[in-house]
């Protein structure tokens, strides 16, 4: 887990959102979000002091950074300029770091996109979700297919080594041939990097509410089933296999050279910090670890602190003691290592975790591990455990087997 940090960094801005969203996100005034940006700067500044605070180590080296959302791509080029000022101001950034933004089409000014560049941006990743104007205007998306080709066109134009495009199995009035033509758009596209979802309808998002009342309002009754987009999820990732992109993460497939190392920080436990709203971090504090987040809650975070005087995270005992700081121990460590691992097609090394956390604990998984391998949703071998097919689209359930506490 050592070696330099990531950074993310929460945008939570968005002109329209999603019927089936319940992210902390919304649609706000550019006041509101200057305001943010203001609060954001004042956190980045001090966050070497905050981290001594807890006791975690925060290098300063980092080497990659991502602009997460919301649409991070509505703020403006001079609070880019802002923000990454901050940024360097705190750490220092690797000259070759991997800087992503999360854009939804249609919404990058040429501007923003100028300063991104030369702040040294080198990922996009286009929330496209589908290429057919119908479903993406169900879940109130509001760009087209056109719009999204445009797009990638223009990210390749402007020599942006990396470009992502997501897309969600599940939709409203998808099919399985209107599937079919946005993976092969998507493949056509030649954008090195695809992650695939399963719909997750938030029950709290306009369409999850619709849904639990069995109501028709934004297209409810037009959702495909899941079992459904399973197969459609499965479907799409022997496309992508043959056409050589491939899968690495349970929704992320990549071309050689191409897979998300910041995403990978996540996967491979090593450290992280996010700023702004309801962004999470893990930092080594010691032979351990601490995972703590922000407040979910815009006006709560806005009124901590401003860029005059910033927010001091974890300021008094009470900050520390109300589940905002969470210190990683041994066992829990070694089901992070376990069930992140297996979120990889590579897997997890049997003989890694072995050194790393002692035989105890993995002899006290092992009967577990021998259950879901005998039901077909792992395989052992090697030395090595790995997810089946089958056993990422139930990997949930696959991970609550493993808990060592069902499983002792």
């Amino acid at each position: 887990m050592a070696g330099p940090v990531g950074v993310y960094i929460s945008v939570p801005f968005c002109k329209a959102k999603c019927t089936f969203c319940n992210f902390a996100s919304g649609v706000f005034g550019a006041e509101r979000m200057q305001h943010y940006v203001d609060r954001l700067c004042g956190e980045i500044r001090g966050a070497h002091e905050a981290a001594e605070r807890i006791d975690a180590s925060l290098p300063r080296a980092v080497d990659t950074i991502y602009f997460g959302g919301g649409t991070p791509s509505l703020l403006s080029a001079q609070q880019f300029e802002k923000i990454f000022q901050h940024l360097r101001g705190e750490f220092d950034i690797d000259t070759d770091a991997e800087i992503t933004l999360e854009c939804a089409p249609g919404q990058l000014a040429d501007g923003t996109l100028d300063e991104l560049l030369r702040q040294g941006m080198n990922r996009i990743s286009f929330g496209v979700q589908s290429f057919v104007d119908r479903e993406t205007a169900a879940v109130g998306r509001l760009h087209t297919r056109q719009q999204c080709d445009a797009e990638i066109a223009r990210g390749r134009a402007a020599a942006v080594r990396d470009i992502n495009i997501d897309l969600i199995a599940g939709l409203p009035h998808q099919t399985a041939e209107s599937w079919q033509y946005s993976v092969e758009q998507a493949i056509a596209s030649g954008a090195p990097h695809i992650s695939v979802y399963l719909l997750e309808v938030d029950e709290d998002s306009r369409l999850g509410r619709e849904l639990l009342e069995q109501g028709s309002r934004y297209s409810a009754t037009a959702v495909p089933d899941e079992d459904q987009a399973a197969e459609w999820y499965q479907h799409a990732c022997d496309m992508l296999r043959d056409a050589g992109v491939q899968q690495y993460e349970i929704s992320n497939f990549a071309r050689l050279g191409h897979q998300s190392r910041h995403n990978l920080k996540y996967w491979q436990r090593r450290p992280y910090i996010g700023f702004g709203l309801d962004a999470h971090s893990m930092l080594l504090a010691g032979p351990d670890a601490v995972r703590f987040a922000n407040t979910s809650d815009l006006e709560r975070y806005l009124g901590q602190g401003s860029a005059a005087n910033p927010l001091r995270l974890f300021e008094s005992e009470q900050d520390a003691t109300d589940g905002q700081v969470d210190v990683v121990g041994h066992c829990e460590a070694f089901e992070e290592a376990l069930f992140l691992g297996l979120r990889l097609n590579e897997g997890v090394d049997l003989g890694m975790l072995r050194r790393q956390f002692g035989e105890t604990l993995l002899e006290e998984t092992m009967p577990a591990l021998i259950e879901v391998r005998d039901a077909g949703l792992l395989v052992l071998d090697s030395g090595r455990i790995r997810l089946t097919p089958r056993g990422r689209l139930v990997s949930n359930e696959v991970f609550s087997r493993l808990l060592i506490s069902t499983a002792a």
